[in-house]
């Protein structure tokens, strides 16, 4: 191609870049937060100050959340899950995806270049005219040529289809985010149920222990006349109603340990050497409350269905440029010569410049409907957002609501636990000295066991509800370090 064609070419596809300034459609802003959203009177002091951790609002959250309770089990078991859970991979991919997605769609800014090389041997039937100088039939040619397409962004079609494929990367991105903080809050709600339900199954199998050595007791007393079927007959069945429970903890002990197993990885049949104790974890004294501004730009799925938004606003002019004129300019240059090697000079050489100007004009109003269609998937995203964010709000009173109950109910059950522990050893006492029977006794100790699995259950849930604050807050994904993990809450203290 010779000089002045080629500077043409590109002087041509200059001005008609300068051209594609503009983007039709609308420009995407972030939805304005209402003065209304907030939490309500979840987030007031609680009753139970005392025994509740203290709500600190604006208070940061650490990346590796789940710290805060201080056992470096669990520590090691949430970081293997987020390793090897195959959810978590699956979410990387498909953001790796996503991004190439975005850079495919940003070569179209760009012009396009292909060369080709086309060796052939031709025949020209005897009765039609030789193409050659030579009037020869048979002969070779070969066609070396180079080819350049470019088609200018007029109206920003290609811009609007960049940024909604950003937009769906950034939601794919929050779409990791959450993955890995449901992974991590049902690992931890699930170490918590490791510990509660062993706990509480030690206790119920101490229940049934008690109640059948009351049985036994009863039943001597009867053989001396001292009781009757009656009392016999209700104490088996009491026995009969103890036992009932105890298949149930230990189902949803194992189902429980399955679940751990799946979490970071592995196979029910793999073992599983973790092992919680409710009493190695520590509950913080101190607990972030994000404000209603920072939650909406913290919590993964108002991410989502944000991203969801803008990838939505964006097709909105996608198919609004696609009713605008479009032009596509092509080049091309090249040699041709009669033989198998290619040869360049000024006989054999050839080129072509040329322009298409394409305006749609009647396609069955199907670009001026898929526009509307556009529009109204935009409307549809944007209530969409809406609902995630009112749902984010509930989410997060809710957990506020729990936390401030389950103090109140661990208090509650706590009392009881030690009144019936003192109660049981006056009980005690007394029997040493000879004023009670061994079976007044086996009942205090039966109170007492019950009151024990009541405070398990009061206690796991105050463990169970701050993991769930954490979570509904967004877990603190903005301070994880992106070349390595973050250092985990409260290893220094």
């Amino acid at each position: 191609m010779s000089p002045q064609p080629l500077r043409l070419g590109v002087l041509f596809a200059a001005s008609a870049a300068l051209l594609s300034a503009c983007a039709v459609g609308p420009n995407y802003k972030r939805p304005p937060l209402s003065g209304s959203e907030g939490y309500g009177p979840a987030a007031a002091p609680p009753t139970a100050a005392e025994q509740h951790p203290e709500l600190v609002s604006g208070q940061d959250i650490p990346a590796e959340w789940w710290g805060v309770f201080h056992s470096q089990d669990l520590d090691a078991l949430v970081a293997e899950a987020l390793r090897k859970n195959p959810t978590i991979e699956a979410a990387r991919a498909t953001l790796r995806s996503a991004r190439e997605q975005v850079r495919a769609q940003r070569g179209a800014y760009f012009p396009s270049v292909s060369a080709s090389l086309q060796p052939s041997r031709q025949r020209v039937a005897p009765v039609l005219a030789s193409p050659l100088q030579s009037n020869e039939d048979l002969y070779n040619l070969t066609t070396t040529q180079v080819s350049v397409a470019y088609t200018p962004d007029l109206f920003g079609a290609n811009r609007r289809a960049v940024e909604s494929l950003a937009a769906q990367a950034d939601q794919q991105r929050f779409e990791l985010q959450a993955a890995r903080l449901t992974l991590a809050s049902n690992v931890v709600q699930a170490a918590v149920q490791d510990a509660a339900l062993r706990e509480q199954v030690t206790a119920a199998e101490a229940i049934v222990a008690d109640q059948r050595e009351i049985l036994t007791s009863l039943r001597r007393q009867h053989e001396l006349g001292q009781t009757s079927d009656a009392d016999v007959a209700a104490q088996e069945a009491l026995l009969a109603q103890t036992e009932a429970t105890l298949p149930p903890l230990q189902k949803a002990f194992g189902v429980n340990r399955d679940l751990l197993a799946a979490l970071v990885g592995r196979t029910p049949g793999e073992a599983l050497d973790a092992r919680f104790d409710l009493r190695a974890l520590t509950l913080p004294e101190r607990l972030p409350l994000s404000l209603p501004a920072q939650l909406v730009r913290r919590r993964p799925d108002v991410r989502i269905a944000e991203a969801e938004l803008h990838a939505a606003s964006a097709q909105v002019g996608v198919a609004t440029a696609a009713r605008w004129p479009s032009i596509e300019l092509d080049a091309a240059g090249g040699s041709a010569a009669l033989g198998l090697t290619p040869t360049f000079n000024s006989v054999s050489n050839f080129w072509s410049l040329a322009a298409t100007l394409t305006q749609p004009i009647f396609q069955g109003r199907a670009l001026l409907h898929r526009q509307r269609a556009a529009e109204a998937a935009y409307e549809a995203a944007a209530a969409q957002y809406r609902a995630t964010v009112v749902g984010a709000f509930q989410n997060t009173a809710d957990v506020l609501h729990a936390l401030s109950t389950d103090a109140d109910a661990f208090t509650a059950a706590e009392t009881s636990e030690t009144a019936s522990r003192r109660s049981l050893e006056i009980a005690r006492r007394q029997l040493a000295l000879g004023d009670i029977s061994r079976l007044a006794v086996l009942n205090a100790e039966q109170v007492e066991a019950q009151a024990r699995l009541a405070r398990l259950q009061a206690e796991a849930a105050r463990y169970a509800d701050v993991a769930a604050l954490y979570q509904a807050l967004g877990g603190g994904w903005w301070n994880a370090p992106a070349d390595g993990p973050a250092k985990p809450a409260g290893t220094a203290r």
